[in-house]
């Protein structure tokens, strides 16, 4: 149940010593959280103990000290707050020292994408907040506990009815229909389930959406992006470790297989794994037990697991990036997701859907730009869309939003294939020519979008993967309006 007036911002502390990453981190955050800066260690601290600090974000290499240095201190004197580091430099122990010794929620690495940060930070401030509900819930199991196993049902019941199918917002004609009506039915067999389609096209949603249509809905669901850690980081994420199985491991850590036991564990991006990794993945899966690190004892557990990728799979498995025996453990149905372009009559009630959360109740686009959302093709999905929207009612003046608050790459209408097959007798060959060279821009800016998607705004691997330097990718963000 959501609460019956809006909830205060949280105060979010960023520590850099580079003024401009500073500045752009505050931009990206300042409508969402109240910002505080600090460009040291020591500045941090003394602000912290001024200051009520919900969430830490800060910089791994500073001079004097490093990041994970800082938020051990920070852990210790503030163990409520929600700790992050953000590095361009990707050393496994440093990783794993940050979350073992400083209890670090979340590594990330630059160069960061301002929706991926946003997306992260407004997790972490969800974290805080069930940490404080926790804590209550704590006294109140003290005081109550009968009263405490009351509000637990009632939770319970909370989360599966934001979680159910009918969230997934879908119009009597959607294609989605068909996939939701497969899901649910599978959803009461122990079947893994593998998800496939675009990035932002709602796999999670939907692997929400199967657990708690499930046997196993009082169980906990899960989740883990695999594409986010290296292998051995990832290995100790979902099988745990026990305390000095490496360097850095100086507590027990109890892995995602074990806190998903009775429930659901979802794995996005199984794509992205190593095959080294896949055979370990492959062994659990096969014999319902896990290993800690460091640990002589295999631990059964009791859990299913669903996937999502949005890699062709069947194509690395011929090509041997991805193992056959894996693929066919984890295929037991697939369930492809249609892209957002592929459901334009479900844009008017997801548009709807996002708007009732408006500062303003009652805003709505008009018919123009409502056709222009609809035509659009959306290549970063139901992601790109709520961005699309949060810019225009942040542009909006009053109740009604005009098709002149959407971005450009929206606002191009999309050009008709009679106007395209025209001869040059019947189109003049500078209209031909400002045609063809809007659909080609259009076209250029959909492959990008993609690719940052796919590459979580990384764009060293962007620009590799379309074989572009970084300063001509950045030159073709910056045209085509995308920076």
């Amino acid at each position: 149940m959501s609460p019956s007036h809006p909830l205060s911002p949280l105060n979010v502390l960023l520590v850099d010593d580079e003024p401009r990453s500073l500045e752009s981190l505050r931009r990206t955050l300042d409508e969402h959280f109240n910002v505080f800066t600090a460009d040291s260690a020591q500045t941090a601290h003394a602000l912290m103990e001024s200051a009520p600090i919900q969430i830490v974000v800060s910089d791994q290499r500073m001079p004097g000290t490093t990041g994970v240095e800082f938020l051990r201190q920070v852990r210790a004197q503030w163990p409520n707050t929600v700790r992050l580091i953000l590095s361009g430099y990707t050393e496994a122990e440093d990783i794993i020292t940050g979350i073992n010794e400083a209890g670090i929620w979340q590594y990330l690495l630059k160069p960061w994408h301002p929706d991926q940060l946003l997306l992260t930070l407004q997790g972490a401030g969800q974290l805080w907040r069930l940490q404080q509900e926790n804590q209550r819930l704590t006294l109140e199991l003290r005081t109550s506990p009968e009263q405490l196993a009351l509000r637990v049902t009632d939770l319970r019941n909370q989360a599966k009815a934001k979680a159910g199918f009918e969230k997934m917002l879908r119009a009597v004609d959607s294609p989605l229909n068909e996939v939701c009506r497969l899901a649910h039915k599978v959803a009461r067999h122990d079947l893994s389930v593998l998800i496939t389609g675009e990035s932002g096209t709602g796999k999670e949603l939907l692997a929400r959406a199967i657990h708690y249509a499930s046997e196993r809905a009082d169980g906990a669901f899960v989740v883990e992006n695999c594409a986010a850690m290296p292998d051995n980081l990832l290995e100790s994420e979902l099988f745990g470790h026990k305390r000095g199985a490496f360097t850095g491991a100086t507590e027990a850590h109890l892995g995602l297989f074990q806190q998903a036991d009775g429930g659901t564990l979802f794995l996005d991006e199984i794509g992205e794994t190593s095959p080294a990794f896949q055979v370990k993945l492959l062994r659990a899966l096969q014999d319902g037990v896990i290993r800690p690190l460091g640990d002589t004892r295999s631990v059964a557990v009791n859990v299913r697991v669903i996937a999502a990728t949005n890699r062709k799979l069947e194509a690395d498995v011929v090509s041997g990036r991805f193992r056959e025996d894996l693929y066919y453990r984890l295929a037991g149905i697939i369930l492809y997701l249609p892209a957002l372009r592929e459901r334009a009559q479900d844009i008017p009630l997801i548009v709807a859907d996002l708007l009732k959360n408006a500062p303003l109740v009652g805003r709505k686009f008009t018919p123009e730009a409502l056709d222009l959302l609809r035509q659009h093709s959306w290549p970063g999905n139901v992601r790109e869309m709520q961005n699309e929207i949060r810019r225009a009612l942040a542009l909006a003046d009053g109740m009604e939003l005009g098709a002149e608050l959407l971005s450009p790459r929206v606002r191009q209408p999309a050009v008709p294939v009679a106007v395209l097959g025209q001869t040059p007798l019947d189109v003049p060959d500078d209209e031909a020519a400002g045609l063809l060279k809007t659909r080609l821009e259009r076209l250029e800016a959909q492959i990008i979008q993609a690719e940052m998607q796919r590459h979580q705004g990384n764009k060293s691997r962007v620009a590799q993967e379309l074989g572009l330097t970084r300063t001509g990718l950045r030159m073709k963000l910056e045209r085509l309006g995308l920076a």
